[in-house]
């Protein structure tokens, strides 16, 4: 059965053009003037308009789709898309991550009738985590400061850096241990060719409204599960203390020094998703979390086949990358990236351009 599965999804003719449409009008709840802001999802009443919704225009349970389309929506979270939060994401324009929302938010609503399944991932995290101030601190018991600092090897021979011995009894860890597991972890950083080791500010905070889904983009999630009967399924990710999980599908580092596991790919959800007959992908950050778990779907695909690659599109006008004005621009890192998926066989493709099959 997956075989098959894989072999119709590899020979599926997906497109998206300018002729014939399978788009909706956008329902008249939605204002791209509140896309940047955070506030209460009205779910009876968006519930109520879904059903209304689903009658006018026709619209099929998922259930009943021939053609099984995915929206992978990478981490679109207050956190990374709100402005006044820990790690917005503004792009080269300032603000990437809001204009990236309204026209994510209005690709769901136009295309509700054909998407089968949308999985939200979140970014969720604790404060004592390898990549939050907290972790690291140096002679004078300093914390770094977030998103200026980056942790090198050579930083920790030099004892410029070293593990914080309170967070290794807060998390039940033995100091030597994580110690020696911290210098093996940006040692192989380093050798995987990774980012080095950032030390973010606090965010996705478990528990915290930085957590939560972008207002707008829950609401047209919400009216899409409820107008198709097909249940969001959202993927956890980043909540291991001991490595960065920028992509959903693999966190960065998945060994210690010993050889021994410390976490697991995401082995489900990439059988998940090789089996839909299309993959389209959004979210934040194009230079990160976006970049990073395209690239562990395309290893996966390799290691397939490589006709997969051709049902994988990339919504370019609703992602951006990490710029911090002064300090770093991801830009280029990113757009390479892209280009390097699209050589692949993947399709980098615009939010307003109309789906169809043929």
């Amino acid at each position: 059965m997956v075989a098959k599965t894989r072999i119709l999804a590899a020979n599926c003719n997906f497109c998206m053009n300018n002729q014939t449409s399978t788009q909706l009008p956008i329902p008249p709840h939605f204002n791209p003037e509140t896309v940047g802001a955070v506030w209460r999802v009205p779910y009876q009443q968006r519930a109520a308009a879904a059903q209304t919704w689903t009658k006018q225009h026709e619209i099929k349970p998922a259930s009943e789709d021939k053609t099984r389309i995915c929206l992978l929506l990478i981490d679109v979270q207050n956190t990374f898309c709100i402005p006044e939060f820990e790690l917005f994401v503004g792009g080269k324009s300032g603000n990437g991550a809001v204009d990236d929302n309204v026209r994510l938010c209005e690709f769901i609503y136009r295309n509700l009738g054909i998407i089968t399944k949308i999985i939200p991932t979140l970014d969720t995290h604790t404060a004592m985590q390898i990549f939050h101030p907290i972790f690291w601190m140096n002679a004078a018991g300093e914390h770094p400061i977030p998103a200026g600092t980056n942790i090198t090897p050579a930083d920790i021979e030099q004892r410029i850096w070293h593990v914080n011995p309170n967070v290794a009894f807060s998390l039940g860890f033995d100091y030597e241990f994580l110690e020696k597991y911290a210098y093996h972890y940006v040692k192989q950083l380093t050798q995987n060719g990774k980012y080095p080791l950032t030390v973010w500010p606090y965010h996705s905070m478990l528990g915290g409204i930085g957590h939560a889904l972008v207002s707008a983009v829950e609401e047209a999630i919400f009216f899409h599960c409820i107008a198709r009967n097909s249940q969001t399924q959202f993927e956890i990710k980043g909540n291991n203390p001991l490595t960065e999980n920028y992509s959903v599908l693999s966190p960065e580092v998945l060994e210690d020094f010993d050889s021994r596991p410390i976490a697991q790919t995401n082995k489900k959800l990439i059988q998940q998703l090789l089996n839909f007959d299309a993959v389209i992908i959004a979210g934040q950050a194009k230079s990160h979390c976006v970049a990073w778990t395209i690239d562990d779907l395309l290893t996966e695909i390799r290691q397939v086949d490589m006709k997969l690659a051709k049902k994988v599109y990339l919504l370019e006008d609703c992602t951006s990358a990490v710029v911090v004005p002064g300090v770093v621009d991801y830009t280029e890192a990113a757009d390479k990236a892209f280009e390097r998926f699209a050589d692949a066989g993947m399709k980098i493709v615009k939010s307003t351009q109309l789906i169809s099959f043929f």
